[in-house]
C-alpha cells in the first residue's frame, strides 16, 4: 500500500508543477511589458523612427501603392487611389481596402515589395496589415491601415518608390 500512496504525492507534484509553469508562462507576456515600460528597454527602431520629429521637408518622395491578389481568389483587395508625396522623416498612414467577396468565411495574408528593391531599407513600417493574418467573414470588408516612416537616410536621387501588396489565400474557416 505504501508505494501507491508515494506514486500518488509524486503525481500530484507534477501537476502542481505543470500548472505553476503554464501560470508563470502566461504571465510572461504582460510582465516584460510593465518592464519595457519602466526601463524604457527593447523599443524598436521604428517606433523610434515615428517619434522623431525631424522630418526633412527639404525634399520629397513620391510613394506609389499597389495592390494585387492571387490568380483565382476571392477577394477584392485595392490600394489608395492616388500616390502619397512623402517628406522622408515624416510618419504616414495609407489605407487600403480588403473585401470577401465569397460566401464562406476565408483567411489570407499580404505580403509586400518594394521598386525598386534597394527602397525596402528605407520604409520603416510601424504597423502594417502584413504583420497579421486577416480573416473575414463572408461579403466582409476591411479597412486595412499601414503606418510607416520613410527614413531620413534615403539617398537624394531616389524620387518614386512603390509599395505593392498581394494579397494570399491561406484557406477558409469552417
Amino acid at each position: 500500500m505504501r508505494p501507491a500512496i508515494g506514486n500518488l504525492r509524486t503525481s500530484l507534484h507534477l501537476v502542481i508543477l505543470a500548472v505553476a509553469m503554464f501560470a508563470f508562462g502566461f504571465a510572461l507576456v504582460p510582465l516584460y511589458d510593465v518592464i519595457c515600460d519602466i526601463t524604457g528597454l527593447n523599443r524598436d527602431a521604428a517606433q523610434a523612427l515615428a517619434n522623431n520629429t525631424q522630418v526633412d521637408a527639404s525634399r520629397s518622395v513620391r510613394i506609389e501603392l499597389l495592390a494585387n491578389v492571387q490568380n483565382g481568389a476571392v477577394w477584392r483587395f485595392t490600394a489608395p487611389n492616388d500616390p502619397v508625396n512623402v517628406h522622408p522623416g515624416e510618419l504616414v498612414r495609407v489605407d487600403f481596402v480588403l473585401e470577401n467577396l465569397s460566401e464562406r468565411p476565408l483567411v489570407g495574408r499580404a505580403i509586400p515589395s518594394y521598386a525598386p528593391a534597394v527602397a525596402s531599407k528605407y520604409f520603416k513600417k510601424i504597423d502594417c496589415f502584413c504583420f497579421r493574418e486577416q480573416r473575414l467573414a463572408p461579403h466582409e470588408k476591411l479597412l486595412l491601415p499601414v503606418l510607416f516612416v520613410i527614413d531620413r537616410k534615403l539617398e537624394a536621387d531616389m524620387k518614386v518608390m512603390t509599395l505593392s501588396y498581394t494579397f494570399f489565400q491561406q484557406g477558409t474557416l469552417i
